[in-house]
């Protein structure tokens, strides 16, 4: 078979390529912690935490709003 003839696989390998891997525990263990902390303080909360910790806001949305992009650790 040649590529073409299976999109999802080339799919999954372009979107394998262009995710990098994890270098920064520290980001890793902030997210960590914000997620865990949302059922008890609240997405808002958790937001501001990431905030002020200095985690990239691209990072903080990604994992706060959409749980499912995250990475796995």
């Amino acid at each position: 078979m040649m590529m073409n003839d299976m999109p999802e696989v080339a799919a999954q390998s372009t979107t394998q390529a262009t995710r990098r891997q994890r270098t920064d525990s520290r980001t890793r263990d902030l997210v960590n912690q914000a997620v865990a902390s949302i059922p008890t303080l609240g997405l808002q909360r958790a937001a501001e935490f990431l905030a002020t910790m200095n985690v990239p806001a691209e990072v903080a949305v990604r994992a706060l709003v959409y749980p499912k992009r995250r990475r796995a650790s």
